[in-house]
């Protein structure tokens, strides 16, 4: 009987999706607080196609194994642990480690998903749910009857923003490749298509008086813009910096002349507010607390998923060992959805 092997994909270095490599090693032991995980889905989100290229802000050095979440089962508990917790499926947040067969984990940073849910079906609402929750009701706090401009709408936290933003009564205009539009329309969603045309004039037409909140994943000239197009009162919620995703120098400027954006647009008294996302805040210093808040959003999106109450497409599902086929359709810019690897 052949025994069973941990395997992982390695990030090597800056490469291409070619250059990554495949690890065997023997199946670790779960430590005291640690529960080992049987990964059954992982994603290729855009932190993987920053991290590929050395734009992630906070990256470790290379070599490591990409992969920002998971879901998988509980197979072994260390000690310390309540052996209870095996067979059970979890998803977790990781940012990395879970391009993976099997991952060690802490309990509390696991979230149980309901049953009925597949894990490649949870696999799409984990980080995409979790920030799309978080930017929509912490920080925007968007409320019935306002109008809201979600950047990026096709995509996927795009798309899980766009129908949290449509079942709290607000109105939703997304800027989308043309491809996207008649989805976008058959959710309630009025697309605006970003290649064509001045997006601000565009939404300007749509919203005269500006819109009461715009979430802008894109960064650079498009944060400028979604400031402008707020109404007295709205809150821009910025999350990415996805314009310069291909860029070269420094992967920290990008972020930090957001950041420095935002300061000093909350320092000038004009009654709207900026805000720049960060999913990891309060991790280190508030713990409890930022692990209470992940818990409540995850279990919120995963039972609404489950509900049928959202959708979040898989575009494909792949082995894990064709990790760089998954990135480099995830980077094709061609599929709708999340990109699932199936180790």
């Amino acid at each position: 009987m052949r025994e069973e092997q941990l395997v992982e994909i390695v990030l090597p270095g800056i490469v291409e999706p070619e250059g990554l490599r495949i690890r065997r090693s023997p199946l670790p032991e779960p430590g005291p607080g640690q529960v080992l995980v049987a990964v059954e889905a992982t994603g290729v989100s855009f932190a993987e196609q920053q991290m590929r290229r050395g734009r992630y802000y906070d990256q470790p050095p290379f070599p490591f194994v990409p992969g920002y979440d998971l879901v998988g089962t509980v197979t072994a508990t260390g000690p310390g642990t309540d052996p209870a917790l095996a067979g059970r499926r979890v998803a977790a947040l990781v940012k990395t480690g879970g391009w993976a067969s099997h991952v060690l984990l802490d309990p509390a940073d696991t979230v149980d998903v309901p049953d009925g849910l597949e894990p490649a079906a949870a696999e799409t609402a984990v980080v995409n749910g979790i920030t799309a929750r978080q930017l929509l009701h912490r920080h925007a706090k968007v409320r019935p009857g306002q109008t809201v401009l979600v950047h990026g709408a096709g995509g996927g936290v795009g798309q899980l923003l766009a129908q949290l933003a449509l079942a709290t009564g607000a109105q939703v205009i997304g800027t989308a490749s043309a491809r996207h539009h008649d989805a976008l329309r058959a959710l309630g969603v009025t697309p605006v298509d970003y290649r064509t045309g001045d997006v601000p004039a565009q939404v300007r037409r749509l919203a005269p008086g500006g819109v009461d909140a715009v979430f802008d994943h894109v960064g650079g000239r498009s944060v400028l813009d979604s400031w402008r197009l707020l109404a007295p009162g709205g809150t821009l919620v910025a999350y990415g910096s996805a314009a310069t995703r291909d860029d070269t120098g420094s992967k920290q400027w990008p972020v930090l002349k957001v950041l420095a954006r935002t300061w000093w647009w909350n320092a000038l008294p004009n009654g709207r507010r900026a805000h720049f996302y960060n999913i990891w805040a309060g991790r280190t210093l508030r713990p409890a607390r930022f692990r209470a808040r992940l818990r409540a959003d995850l279990t919120a999106v995963l039972d609404a998923l489950r509900r049928g109450e959202l959708t979040a497409p898989i575009a494909a599902r792949l082995p894990l060992t064709d990790a760089a086929e998954a990135l480099r359709l995830a980077e094709s810019g061609t599929v709708t959805g999340k990109v699932v690897l199936v180790p």
